[in-house]
């Protein structure tokens, strides 16, 4: 009977929390969908940073790669306040920088 009281109260507890953490999202203005779209864009931040600073020639198919995943990122970045993100501003400028430069070498390649 104690161990049934103990998962209760477990459960309980972390309904509450949940529902704690929704509430503050909403408070904050934002979807809860927003902020999971959010909170996978930052992994994925992470990965196109470090995939930035690594490669300085990328074939064709790794240029369409990054810049469509780099297009969710902003946009996933676009739909939250600025002050959950601007720990990661640097790796976001970078990604961003390389976003342009691939664009503007595409861009060139389909102007001549």
């Amino acid at each position: 009977m104690e161990i049934l009281t103990f998962v209760y109260i477990l459960i309980f507890i972390i309904f509450a929390l949940i529902s704690y953490a929704v509430l503050q999202i909403k408070l904050f203005g934002m979807k809860v969908n927003d902020f999971w779209t959010f909170i996978e864009a930052n992994q994925m931040l992470d990965k196109l940073y470090n995939f930035a600073n690594q490669y300085e020639r990328m074939s064709p198919q790794e240029q369409l790669i990054y810049l469509a995943e780099a297009e969710k990122i902003f946009k996933a970045f676009d739909n939250v306040p600025d002050a959950l993100w601007e720990e990661e501003y640097d790796k976001y400028k970078e990604v961003l920088t390389k976003y342009k430069d691939i664009k503007m070498i595409r861009w060139a390649g389909d102007n001549r």
